[in-house]
């Protein structure tokens, strides 16, 4: 990659030091050390309060952040007065920068965008995988073990036209959104901060989170977990939900009244994919482990695996950009940061 810039910022790693190697690969570190002086070169920092890692925040003009990252605080800064920007490598910053960044003018950047992708593909294989019954057609194939009537079996299966209901036009909800397009499927929106034309611009309706959840064969919640949204989808909705339809969610767990939950999904009057849970992870008694009608993940439908390197690369990119004087591609702003995971 051939990039003009006027500068090197040095920048200091700041993560667990475990996945370091998971999250930066070596394509991804000799970018890295294309755009920006890395110190300490040849380790992370992962305790603020260290003499070592004081040493290198005063000199940092960059820190490249990723899980297991310690909050950078008023202290971290009063450390760090060259620190100019926080480039996290993952998604939701809420748990990393303070207050006192934004007071100081410290410019941050997330890859939550990069994240969002795998979550999104996640979601959209199990809409696809929810509306052919492949749980369901997985347990009879191996209870029969002969061939059957499956065209009367599953008179009641398939994607033509069904209703999917997603909850948050958020930057996963949008892509989900994007993705089902090319498909025979109508797309359903609640979002109270989704217009009218926005709606008409993503080609979907736009309606009440009741009538969302009466209305879908399969709800996909991608909401952020905030004060006003905790147990978002509680019993009553759980009961507005048609025989037989997928509730999948790949948000937060605290959206979903796990109590609620598990009473109907025992009937086995709905189906379930669940890739967050509250508590993470579940203890080991939880119904959920066991029940034929929900398929249980744990935690991977956001970027595990090689899909780290893409938040790398959006990492490294931002940095490159900031060393042209250039800003950010995927700036976190303060004013939004309240509504969104």
């Amino acid at each position: 990659m051939t990039v003009s810039r006027l500068h090197r910022p040095r920048t200091a790693l700041a993560m667990d030091p475990g996945l370091m190697p998971r999250v930066l690969g070596p394509d991804q570190l000799g970018r890295l050390h294309e755009v920006a002086e890395v110190v300490p070169v040849d380790g992370v920092l992962h305790d603020f309060s260290t003499e070592e890692a004081r040493a290198v925040l005063a000199d940092t003009e960059v820190l490249l952040t990723f899980w297991g990252c310690p909050p950078v605080d008023a202290a971290v800064l009063a450390a760090a007065p060259r620190l100019r920007a926080v480039v996290h490598a993952a998604g939701s910053v809420k748990t990393l920068v303070s207050d006192a960044c934004w007071q100081r003018g410290v410019v941050v950047s997330s890859a939550a965008w990069a994240n969002a992708l795998p979550v999104a593909e996640y979601t959209v294989a199990a809409v696809l995988m929810s509306n052919k019954a492949l749980l369901r057609a997985r347990d009879d194939l191996r209870r029969l073990r002969v061939w059957d009537d499956w065209h009367h079996r599953y008179a009641d299966i398939g994607n033509y036209r069904r209703t999917v209901g997603v909850i948050g036009a958020s930057r996963i909800g949008r892509r989900v959104i994007e993705l089902l397009r090319p498909f025979d499927l109508d797309v359903i929106v609640s979002d109270p901060y989704l217009s009218e034309e926005e709606a008409r611009t993503l080609g979907v309706r736009v309606v009440t989170l009741d009538e969302l959840c009466a209305q879908s064969d399969v709800v996909s919640i991608h909401a952020p977990s905030l004060p006003e949204t905790f147990h978002l989808i509680d019993r009553s909705r759980l009961a507005l939900m048609r025989d037989g339809a997928t509730l999948i969610n790949t948000a937060r767990g605290a959206l979903l009244d796990a109590d609620a939950l598990v009473d109907e999904l025992s009937t086995g009057r709905l189906n379930a994919v669940i890739d967050v849970t509250d508590p993470e992870p579940l203890p080991a008694d939880s119904p959920l482990y066991d029940l034929p009608n929900v398929l249980l993940t744990p935690h991977i439908a956001g970027s595990v695996g090689g899909e780290l390197h893409r938040m790398a690369d959006s990492a490294i990119a931002e940095i490159a950009r900031l060393g042209r004087g250039l800003p950010f591609a995927h700036p976190v702003l303060r004013e939004e940061l309240d509504r969104t995971a």
